[in-house]
């Protein structure tokens, strides 16, 4: 994907033949992209839902055929490649749905849970990426031991998960998004352990204590491909403990069953005029001064509202002083990424329980983008027809201007603009 500097360099993607070469103009092209980009994400929520069994071969056959789309001379067709783009939302809804059933299947129903931040004394492994399944086998394999696991990142949302959060070798978490990585890691002293994407090159500092699995892997850390955790465990005793630094807690925890189980009191205080409306704020993150714009409109949400989150974008805000309302946080987080089935079903049940259309709701969507997976999920929320996502901080640079505000003009995109206080209380449904 492109790093926050290249996102400034929009169009970059943009074909270089001529279309009297390649028959194929920078709309077609950028479509195809926005497809591959799509793929990609939705392939990373697919591996990880079979590795824990599930696999759906309608999936597979779509991927095959929207890949060979994807090839130079195959289509030139605008419309018909906007048309696999919807279905790569609508396949990838499919396959955040069978991740979420695995998840709960693997790991218990989720739950809210307080977490310990910061670290305590002694060994110490911190864990970053978002499989599930390495967590689970890797404090399987330190059971017993004095060697404490911490989450970061797109890990934290492991505690909500009865199976991971009640291990008496997961310790806490520690740290924030990816792009803090290299600042962070070099501060953690014990072993680190990163599962999948979001894996920055390592600095020399930690280097020879970085281990990464599978498919995920950088020049000079060491990758665990069979699973045995052996040589991760053995550098958590070799290098340097960790020291008693707990820094506070947060609760995490509100899985869309867990919201659910709540919608009619909420949504009778909604009646009543208690709550004047639902916010989700999140995505990726990224680390340049745009992304500010994140902070600033979560912190301009009323104090009688909710505050929906979910994917490293919650990094962003979840710092802030947002209180409670109503005897719940006013900042729910609702997990990773791939959570943002949760946030469409919760959004679904609103819309039959009011009786409306989901663009009807007192719902505002305020999306980061930056990795595949944002674009696999944007497709997703495309495909189910929703309308007024703002999106930032800027256009997806793979795609042309015209393609763009085709998009824009269809489902009523709206950029990230340099008002988030004054953009927040607009927000606000009539």
């Amino acid at each position: 994907m492109f790093c926050d500097q290249c996102e400034q360099v929009r169009r970059q993607e943009a074909c270089t033949q001529s279309p009297g070469v390649c028959g194929k103009d920078e709309d077609c092209h950028s479509a195809q992209q926005l497809l591959l980009y799509g793929l990609k994400g939705m392939a990373a929520y697919a591996h990880h839902a079979r590795r824990l069994g599930r696999h759906d071969p309608e999936v597979a056959a779509f991927m095959e055929e929207a890949l060979f789309a994807t090839m130079t001379n195959v289509n030139f067709d605008l419309d018909s490649l906007l048309e696999l783009c919807l279905r790569c939302g609508q396949m990838n809804l499919r396959v955040m749905e069978m991740l979420d059933a695995a998840h709960v299947e693997t790991f218990g129903q989720p739950q809210p849970a307080t977490v310990s931040e910061g670290t305590r004394a002694g060994p110490g492994i911190l864990v970053s990426g978002h499989d599930l399944l390495d967590l689970h086998h890797l404090l399987q394999q330190v059971e017993g031991t004095d060697i404490q696991v911490y989450t970061h990142g797109e890990m934290l949302p492991a505690h909500m998960y009865p199976a991971l959060h009640q291990h008496p070798n997961l310790a806490g978490h520690y740290g924030g998004a990816w792009q803090d990585q290299k600042r962070e890691f070099k501060a953690f002293p014990g072993a680190i352990l990163v599962t999948t994407n979001c894996v920055m090159p390592p600095a020399a500092r930690y280097a020879d204590r970085l281990f990464t699995t599978r498919a995920t892997a950088v020049h000079g850390g060491q990758c665990i491909t069979d699973g045995d955790f052996t040589p991760v465990i053995e550098a958590a005793r070799r290098v340097a403990p960790c020291v008693e630094a707990v820094e506070g807690e947060s609760t995490v925890g509100f899985h869309h069953t867990v919201l659910l189980q709540h919608a009619e009191t909420l949504l009778e205080a909604y009646q009543q005029g208690q709550i004047s409306q639902f916010y989700l704020i999140g995505g990726c993150d990224g680390a340049h001064r745009s992304r500010n714009y994140f902070n600033d409109y979560a912190a301009a949400t009323p104090a009688d509202s909710f505050v929906l989150t979910l994917g490293c974008g919650k990094f962003r805000i979840r710092d802030q002083a947002f209180g409670t309302h109503l005897g719940f946080p006013r900042l729910l987080d609702m997990g990773q990424c791939n959570d943002a089935y949760g946030a469409i079903q919760v959004a679904l049940g609103l819309a039959r329980a009011l009786d409306c259309n989901v663009n009807d709701l007192p719902l505002t969507l305020v999306i980061s983008w930056f990795e595949q997976k944002a674009v696999a999920v944007l497709l997703t929320l495309l495909s189910l027809d929703v309308r007024g996502i703002t999106l930032g901080p800027n256009p997806p640079a793979f795609l042309s201007d015209n393609l763009f505000q085709a998009l824009a003009r269809r489902y009523d995109l709206r950029l990230t603009g340099d008002t988030p206080e004054l953009d927040a209380l607009d927000g606000l449904t009539p």
